[in-house]
This record gives C-alpha cells, structure tokens and sequence, in this order.
C-alpha cells in the first residue's frame, strides 16, 4: 500500500512544479505523477534528503527536482512543436 502514497505524492510534487512553472496545466495527470517521481529522485541525489519527508520524499528537493524536470520536459517538447 505504500506505492499508491508514493503516487499520491510524486502526483501532488508534480502539479506543484507544473503550478510553479506554468507549465503543468497541458501535461496530465500521468505526466505529472512521473515528474513527480522523477524530480524526486533527481532533487534528493543532487540536494540530499532534507527538510520534511512525506512517503519517503523529502518534499523541499524533490519539488525542486521536479521543477527541473517540467522545465527541462516543457522546454524540449515546445521545440519540437515549433
């Protein structure tokens, strides 16, 4: 059962770096839950796991990890549609 809150989680992390970014709205649902998940396990390899944890991510670094992969994603995806 700990899966459905680490999606829970990694969904929530990425609906706030899309919010954050602007960029979250177009993405889904699914895009979002894997920005989550993504940007967390990027955000607490670079910045480490601190600040409050929740499902086992540490929410300050893995938002901040997401927001780098919204931006990285968004950035690539408007060029191809360009």
């Amino acid at each position: 059962m700990g899966w459905l809150w680490t999606l829970i989680v990694g969904a929530i992390i990425g609906v706030i770096a899309g919010a954050i970014t602007n960029r979250g709205g177009s993405m889904g649902w699914i895009a979002n839950i894997v920005a989550g998940l993504v940007g967390s396990a990027i955000g607490q390899g670079l910045l480490g796991s601190w600040g409050p944890s929740l499902a086992g991510m540490a929410l300050v670094p893995s938002i901040i990890g997401a927001i780098i992969v919204v931006a990285v994603v968004s950035f690539f995806l408007g060029r191809s549609n360009a």
